[in-house]
């Protein structure tokens, strides 16, 4: 659906895009930083700390190597304006990441969340934005209407889904993120194939073929447990669906889950018809 002059651009801002992997190399002093014995002073002066950094970076050139996040901290991002995506050492262990599990339980992990982020620079904010970090209007008009209509369609798949009794997902505060997701697991499964093909597939593992594997792993790193007023309030405030939509409705929009898991029928809830599933990527 998308324009050969548009896909250029997008391949530009690809092959542009910086990788940040583990932690910075240089790191923020906290020489200045008062700790207390009371726990409310503490957080007090970590905030201003903070706080002081980020008012005295105002008017300085723009650090392209500084981080906007810990590497003790277990998340990912993509930052449209540096284009550059973060990948901190605390989410590179399990169950995003194992050096010694294999090739599909890596892809659909920490595959799926790298695929996530870098599928970012291609939502609706990050389209906004050119390689250099600008803010640029790079789409054709035609090519722009095609992906308002594919966003449409993901917003409506993800406000059906129930998550609660009577109460759904909202599809449009979720949209980038559930597009994010969608090209995401599709990325990382399109680079499992391919890693197949050059290192060899090693056959079944526990019985599960390395297809089977990876939107097993997907699933995995979305387990959680949460109280019903817990994601109540994800739904109302968090731009992230829950996890079980995250871990669910990307697979089911592939083909190759349908193939993976063949036992999944049309007339099961899981089910959507191949004419139904969305792919963007």
């Amino acid at each position: 659906w998308m324009s050969s002059a548009t896909k250029l651009k997008a391949i530009e801002n690809l092959h542009a895009m910086t990788v940040k992997v583990g932690y910075p190399d240089q790191w923020e002093s906290y020489a200045a930083f008062s700790l207390s014995d009371s726990y409310w002073e503490t957080a007090f002066n970590a905030m201003a700390m903070q706080v002081h950094m980020t008012m005295a970076s105002a008017g300085q050139p723009i650090d392209p190597d500084q981080w906007s996040m810990s590497p003790q901290t277990v998340n990912a991002a993509y930052n449209p304006t540096m284009n550059d995506i973060t990948f901190p050492a605390a989410i590179l262990q399990p169950p995003f990441f194992d050096p010694g599990a294999d090739l599909a339980s890596n892809y659909g992990a920490i595959g799926y969340v790298i695929g996530h982020e870098i599928t970012h620079a291609f939502d609706l904010q990050g389209a906004q934005f050119d390689l250099h970090g600008n803010y640029a209007d790079w789409w054709t008009p035609a090519d722009e209407a095609a992906f308002l209509d594919h966003n449409n369609q993901v917003v409506q798949l993800y406000g059906e889904f129930e998550v609660l009794p009577g109460m759904f997902i909202d599809g449009q505060l979720t949209v980038t993120e559930n597009v994010a997701d969608l090209g995401g697991m599709q990325a990382a499964y399109d680079a499992l194939q391919i890693a197949l093909h050059h290192e060899g597939d090693p056959g079944p593992i526990d019985g599960l073929t390395q297809n089977q594997r990876f939107f097993i792993a997907a699933a995995q790193v979305w387990r959680e447990k949460q109280l019903d007023s817990a994601i109540r309030t994800q739904i109302l405030t968090d731009e992230h669906s829950p996890g079980i939509a995250r871990a669910v409705l990307p697979a089911l929009n592939m083909d190759a889950f349908y193939d993976a898991f063949p036992e999944v029928q049309p007339g099961d809830p899981e089910y959507i018809a191949p004419e139904d599933r969305i792919v963007i990527w």
